[in-house]
């Protein structure tokens, strides 16, 4: 077994409590097995009740994450606050006046799409003796370490090789980076990264506009290649959504807010200072929301757009959702190991959002298929029943005596049928919130793509619940892979489209 890398443990030592490094401490044990055992008894001894209480109590859970993100979106489209738009319309900062600019890049196996990285850093409209790039490379990736090498980069590029030591994430790599960073302010980029010329200016104006206790700003995250296939078209819709709505809403309602994984510009003091990332959490930048937000601390987002390549490939985009997914509930498991304690910290505001945000959203994800499955079985089942000649009514309300397929939605009474009665509340129940929350999901994406320039993205907003479907299935490899695997990098591939217009460069053409 290879040993722990220096800083992890380093990180270990100023964040004991908020460290991933262990999934579920010996109390969150215990209290999950009350839970599992007084549901296995409930299921025993009272099966009726216990599906019924289930379907009502995971459906709550369900609606309240869809309507939270109804409230935070149309908060979102609102007039953004006014230290962000001061700070983007401001007057261009002069070169002299620029202080130096930390950007850091992790790099895993990306020697492929190196020319086209270091083109996009050089582009930013950013005098480059003050730049201070930092290109993280691991010890066991020798490709990438060798094509870096034979650039010849200008004085502003540092390569950084990595000891070859647990864990392999990205979290790492950046705290290496965080510790060599010279800038009074730092930036991650990814290797696919197409950053807007004029970005860390308008962060820097922001930042001289913004409140003191603000000390990061995020900026929009979107895809250049998002016109290859059904997948990134549907990944574009849900960026739209996230970043151009769903962020800002947060803002508004001052809750935490997880980041993006990249194109997150922080004041370089007051990283050091909390200890950078936890390099054991596969969803780095979703921890690090919370963690600025119990220290009083806030983040703004910034109008401006980073470029990324989305992934459209299915395997490559399950791999990459199922990490996601399980650092959000790596997360959760984490501020929750104290829940008191976290309670404090974040306020009774903070540790709803934070409940609905992360906990809530990852457990959406899980519930989508699950309630996904039992419409469609119902479904099929109404379907059945008539084709065969039955009243659609009195299947759905009637008799439930009555020889036929699918068992009834309506539930009159006691007197009803022993099994069946309790499966009708269930998938009531469950078919009503998904039907609700799919119809909010639906509404939030077309209202996402409503611009000019993005109304060619309807068609994939209107298949967004398969999409969601897919999704799901990312978020049960990653829920399952949590107590197998829980701090396995899923590596994502970049590199298939480098040279991808982007839509609005499409749109111009």
């Amino acid at each position: 077994m290879q040993t722990i890398d220096e800083l992890a443990r380093e990180f270990l030592a100023k964040n004991t409590h908020d460290s991933s490094h262990v999934l579920l401490s010996t109390r969150q044990k215990a209290w999950y097995a009350c839970v599992a055992t007084a549901a296995v008894w409930l299921l025993a001894y009272r099966w009726d009740v216990f599906v019924i209480l289930f379907s009502c109590l995971s459906a709550s859970a369900y609606l309240a994450v869809a309507i939270f993100k109804l409230c935070c979106v149309l908060l979102g489209m609102k007039k953004p606050p006014g230290a962000v738009l001061a700070g983007e319309s401001a007057d261009r900062i002069p070169d002299e006046a620029l202080p130096l600019y930390t950007i850091l890049v992790p790099l895993y196996k990306e020697a492929a799409v190196l020319p086209h990285l270091t083109r996009n850093l050089l582009n930013l409209d950013y005098p480059t003796e003050k730049l201070d790039i930092k290109l993280l490379l691991e010890e066991d990736d020798p490709e990438t370490v060798n094509a870096a090498r034979a650039l010849n980069l200008p004085e502003c590029f540092e390569l950084i090789v990595l000891p070859d030591a647990q864990p392999k994430t990205k979290p790492k790599a950046c705290n290496h980076g965080l510790k060599a960073a010279r800038g009074s302010y730092v930036v991650i980029f990814d290797a696919e990264d197409r950053p807007e010329p004029d970005q860390l200016r308008k962060v820097l104006a922001s930042f001289k506009n913004a409140p003191s206790d603000v000390i990061c700003m995020q900026c929009r995250l979107y895809y250049y290649n998002a016109t290859r296939n059904w997948l990134t078209r549907c990944f574009a819709v849900e960026y739209a959504t996230w970043f151009n709505f769903y962020l800002e809403g947060l803002q508004h309602m001052r809750v935490p807010m997880p980041l993006g994984g990249t194109s997150n510009h922080f004041k370089t003091e007051v990283l050091r200072e909390i200890g950078g990332w936890d390099p054991f959490n596969v969803t780095e930048d979703c921890d690090l929301g919370i963690r600025l937000y119990k220290r009083r601390y806030r983040t703004f987002t910034v109008h401006s757009t980073t470029w990324e390549e989305a992934t459209s490939q299915t395997g490559n985009w399950i791999r990459q959702r199922s990490r996601w997914v399980k650092g959000y509930f790596q997360t959760y498991f984490t501020h929750m190991r104290h829940p008191w304690q976290t309670f404090r910290d974040l306020g009774p505001r903070g540790f709803c959002g934070f409940l609905l945000v992360v906990g809530g959203h990852s457990l959406l994800l899980v519930l989508n298929l699950v309630f996904w499955i039992l419409a469609l079985i119902y479904g099929v089942r109404l379907g059945q029943d008539y084709l065969a000649g039955r009243d659609l009514w009195e299947v759905i309300a009637g008799d439930n005596h009555a020889v036929r397929n699918a068992w009834k939605m309506i539930y009159q009474g006691p007197e009803e049928h022993w099994f069946l009665a309790p499966l009708s509340v269930a998938f009531f129940v469950v078919s009503g919130a998904l039907l609700f929350a799919n119809l909010i999901f639906l509404g939030l994406g077309l209202a996402a793509v409503r611009t000019e320039q993005r109304r060619w993205l309807w068609p994939a907003a209107l298949t967004m619940p398969a999409y969601w479907v897919l999704i799901s299935i990312g978020a049960w490899k990653g829920f399952l892979q949590l107590f197998t695997r829980p701090f396995y990098w899923e590596k994502t591939r970049h590199g298939v489209d480098p040279d991808a217009n982007t839509p609005e460069e499409l749109h111009h053409a």
